[in-house]
């Protein structure tokens, strides 16, 4: 039997097992508690990723938005693809714009969870990542390794994911995210399989090489901001993280590092769910995030986040501008959003099931 005839048969089995209390629950009651007037036409429901990432938005795009157009920006902490599923197959739709990943804007896409897009609404040339049908790009991202150099100094830390996974070297605590992608990559990098063979992911061989390593992580990680919490107040000695979040943790450790020896990298997008509340505002919404003063607003107050707008560089800082990524290098290995639309729910279904045994 084939790795995806296994993972199909096993999903089936768990949903089948679920589903039912799943989807009664989200009848029953609301995914999110939110006030009513959350639901109002004068107000919109933002799904952010929290902590420094929320501050940030507020300031560069929440506050604005409601200033020049009159419409209140309510925000709602982690972006979770189950809670979507549940609002649209339930009509119970109470998020208007969802900040996402591009592995959950495929899966998302192919599922009937967003709105199309209109392109009139967006100068595509200006925008360094295409538009797709439903989705909005408004960053770029890479995660990579981190640690305080005052307890690890040069050689005493690990910077690459081979590295991470040599706890002999490099003992003590560390972090990774509690889901599929990224994980599944890390894993394979770190047992040795060359960049430029990663996809398509065996993901069998990816399983044993997390098995080698899972004593050894003491947090599976939801929200971006605990990866670098953790590591400011030592509970763990490295950290797998990104350079913004990272930076913004510099206030309560200065000596904190982040490694750009070997990283993954990803764009993030912006979506509106179908029927949402709010749908006008919500697509006003993704046009005002990408303008370029919008873009390097964001950008010079989120340190080493890489704006989509091209005519945003030009604004830049010169702080921002010596921590942007260069998602081209041949350090950065991208994540293949195509091959995890096509197998993120039983890679997903198999990694949950993996991490409770």
């Amino acid at each position: 039997m084939s790795f995806s005839e296994k993972t199909n048969l096993r999903r089936r089995t768990l949903l089948q097992a679920a589903g039912a209390t799943l989807l009664s629950g989200a009848i029953a009651a609301p995914m999110i508690a939110l006030p009513r007037k959350a639901l109002a036409a004068g107000s919109l429901v933002v799904v952010t990723w929290g902590g420094r990432y929320r501050q940030v938005a507020e300031e560069a795009w929440f506050r604005p938005f409601e200033k020049e157009f009159g419409i209140r920006v309510i925000a709602s902490d982690t972006p979770d693809l189950a809670k979507v599923k549940a609002q649209v197959m339930t009509n119970n739709v109470q998020w208007d714009v969802f900040d996402a990943t591009g592995v959950q804007i495929i899966t998302g896409s192919r599922d009937g969870f967003w709105e199309p897009i209109d392109p009139t609404l967006f100068k595509t040339d200006d925008l360094i990542r295409p538009l797709t049908k439903y989705s909005v790009p408004y960053s770029g991202s890479v995660g990579g390794i981190a640690w305080d150099n005052n307890k690890f100094p040069d050689g005493q830390h690990p910077e690459t994911f081979a590295e991470y996974f040599d706890f002999e070297k490099f003992p003590g605590p560390r972090t990774l995210r509690n889901r599929a992608f990224e994980m599944m990559e890390i894993a394979l990098l770190a047992d040795g399989v060359p960049q430029d063979k990663l996809y398509p992911l065996d993901i069998d061989r990816a399983f044993r090489s997390l098995k080698r390593i899972k004593p050894y992580i003491s947090n599976w990680v939801e929200q971006t901001p605990q990866t670098v919490t953790l590591l400011a107040t030592g509970q763990v000695n490295f950290t797998y993280t990104y350079p913004s979040p990272l930076l913004a943790g510099q206030n309560a450790a200065k000596s904190l590092r982040f490694s750009y020896k070997q990283n993954l990298s990803s764009f993030n997008y912006l979506v509106v769910l179908k029927n949402a509340p709010n749908k006008a505002a919500a697509m006003k919404y993704l046009q005002f995030v990408t303008r370029p003063d919008r873009q390097a607003a964001f950008a010079n107050a989120y340190i080493g986040i890489p704006p989509v707008s091209r005519s945003a560089y030009p604004m830049l800082s010169a702080e921002a501008r010596q921590w942007l990524p260069d998602v081209n290098s041949k350090t950065s290995v991208p994540l293949d959003e195509a091959w995890w639309g096509d197998n993120y729910d039983e890679v997903t279904t198999r990694f949950k099931e993996w991490l409770l045994s």
